[in-house]
């Protein structure tokens, strides 16, 4: 099983957006050094609780701080923007650290309708033909397939052309959208987190799909969840409860921002005994490093996925790190 983190540039405490951001940076840091394969980042617009709307961007800093680990989109909520744009931007991204970065794309807008509107989102239905658009233009900069004369796309060309485009990924958040990543021969990744059930199904249909391409030969597959380390299993149920408080919040239909842990944990107890509350802490992983980490290689197994993302959760900046670095040493010792 590869471990890689997924980081949304959460806001704790009293910070900022501003300082959200901030911080992934030194979440990337952290992740390098404990050995993590990737770290990805996603696009989410207009809500308070997330401070990353343009991962392009934290993407071209962490090149520069980091040196190893693989860099990525989790993702580029593509209906949001031109095709064009999207790989150029990527095609750049792929200068700065050749052989580093991959583009995740999501079919959904990363945030409600009305702000899709202010953004100009085109919706969701647009996606497989920006995903063709994108695709034809990206094989075209890196020479894998050179845009022909006779296509209507023969004098538009994405900049910058170089020897490699971006690794590809669709996120997934059904077997529909698995299904349709086999077929375009990317990878994909499915969002357990969002889709609030597990990937198994998911991955069979993506796997039974997968036509090989000029993206991929063959089938890679990953998983992405939450899931929270502290020393202690009851440390790290304790400290999970801002997370649960907010998600419990955003399925019973109102987002709300949790600034400390007695406030989160007063709001959980008006819950207690709701179906809502139920659903949520049934799907937690909240516990000491190597249960998490045993029930991360059990996820993986169910569903034959090649890498799990683990999304980097905690109270604060150091909670969050410190997680991390359990997880990655209970996974080192596993495979020990």
């Amino acid at each position: 099983m590869i471990l890689s983190v997924l980081d949304l540039s959460p806001v704790t405490g009293e910070a900022t957006q501003a300082q959200a951001v901030r911080e992934t940076i030194e979440v990337a840091r952290a992740a390098e050094r404990a050995g993590y394969h990737r770290l990805w980042l996603a696009e989410h617009h207009n809500i308070a609780g997330l401070g990353s709307p343009a991962p392009e961007i934290l993407i071209a800093a962490l090149t520069q701080a980091t040196s190893t680990l693989r860099l990525g989109s989790g993702g580029v909520m593509l209906v949001n923007h031109s095709p064009l744009k999207v790989a150029e931007v990527f095609m750049e991204l792929e200068a700065l650290a050749p052989g580093r970065i991959d583009l995740g794309l999501g079919r959904a807008l990363g945030t409600d309708a009305r702000t899709g509107g202010a953004l100009r989102s085109v919706g969701s239905e647009a996606f497989p033909q920006y995903f063709h658009l994108l695709s034809t233009w990206l094989l075209d900069a890196s020479g894998k397939a050179p845009i022909g004369d006779d296509s209507p796309l023969h004098d538009i060309h994405a900049s910058p052309s170089g020897p490699s485009h971006p690794d590809v990924f669709i996120l997934c958040t059904s077997e529909e959208s698995a299904a349709f990543a086999g077929q375009m021969g990317v990878g994909m990744v499915f969002a357990e987190f969002i889709a609030r059930t597990d990937g198994d199904a998911a991955v069979a249909a993506y796997r039974a799909a997968f036509q090989p391409s000029l993206f991929r030969a063959e089938p890679w597959a990953g998983i992405a969840l939450i899931a929270y380390a502290a020393a202690t299993a009851e440390q790290a149920w304790a400290q999970d409860a801002l997370r649960r408080a907010a998600n419990v919040s955003m399925l019973s239909g109102r987002r709300r921002r949790f600034r400390d842990l007695d406030a989160a944990e007063t709001f959980l107890a008006e819950h207690q005994g709701t179906p809502v509350r139920a659903l949520v802490e049934a799907r937690t992983i909240a516990a000491d490093a190597a249960t998490v980490q045993a029930r991360l290689a059990d996820k993986a197994r169910a569903a034959q996925a090649d890498e799990v993302f683990v999304m980097a959760t905690g109270p604060s900046l150091d909670a969050r790190i410190r997680s991390l670095d359990l997880i990655a040493a209970a996974h080192a010792a596993a495979a020990a």
